[in-house]
């Protein structure tokens, strides 16, 4: 359940960051301005999740990489606190906002969700 007024902006971004880091082999660099989170297998680095602050909208929030059916998932709660964010929405990404009540229980899923799209070995057809 989302708590009842959103977080400040410097407590929400150290939240998200606490997150993060908190997943295995994960480092934080700033990736077109804004703080950006990495992970990967077999020494290879990909970024799985980026903060949105102001950056293409007057909005701040996250873009997370998801595995297949979550964006639709988290679309279809029909709040305003998810979105499909530019550039990467087309591959599957949610963006989350965090000017609003959030839930950080669905935060804590998403980053999760976003770290294990990036580091597990991806799927092998019969």
């Amino acid at each position: 359940m989302p708590d009842d007024v959103p977080l400040p902006a410097g407590e929400a971004l150290d939240r998200l960051r606490a997150l993060c880091l908190a997943r295995p082999g994960v480092t934080e660099r700033l990736s077109h301005g804004e703080p950006a989170w990495f992970a990967g297998r077999s020494g290879r680095t990909r970024q799985f999740l980026t903060l949105a602050d102001h950056h293409h909208d007057d909005r701040f929030g996250f873009w997370a990489a998801a595995p297949d059916g979550a964006q639709a998932r988290w679309l279809a709660a029909g709040d305003d606190r998810f979105f499909r964010p530019p550039y990467v929405g087309g591959r599957g990404w949610i963006g989350v906002y965090l000017d609003v009540a959030q839930d950080w229980t669905d935060v804590a899923e998403i980053v999760a969700d976003a770290h294990a799209t990036v580091t597990s070995p991806p799927a092998r057809g019969r």
